[in-house]
């Protein structure tokens, strides 16, 4: 008796087309080529730079994100996006309050 595949009606998830592949990878790659170019060819000053480059990496984030971790994909993708956006406030709350620490600091100044 042959076996069948029954991945994707018993709740396991459903891995991206090849062309779903094929385009994040692209855009990943432009992604990464628009920064590299801007500071290689020192199109903008420094402030312009950073602008790119963050503007960039936060485009890249998505794309990672919706391409490759496949956030929306699953049978509640409502329920990842908000436990990644909790996970991000976290974060920036600790790196932020950090930083402000550490800036204000009396002991140290």
């Amino acid at each position: 008796m042959a076996e069948h595949n029954t991945h994707d009606s018993h709740g396991h998830e459903q891995h991206g087309s090849l062309k779903s592949y094929v385009i994040g990878f692209i855009l990943s790659i432009v992604l990464t080529i628009i920064p590299l170019v801007v500071v290689l060819n020192d199109m903008m000053g420094k402030t312009g730079t950073m602008v790119v480059i963050l503007g960039t990496a936060a485009l890249q984030f998505v794309v990672q994100l919706f391409f490759f971790m496949h956030i929306r994909e699953t049978e509640k993708p409502r329920w990842n996006v908000m436990a990644l956006i909790f996970g991000l406030l976290m974060m920036m709350t600790i790196v932020i309050g950090s930083i402000w620490i550490m800036l204000n600091n009396a002991v140290a100044h």
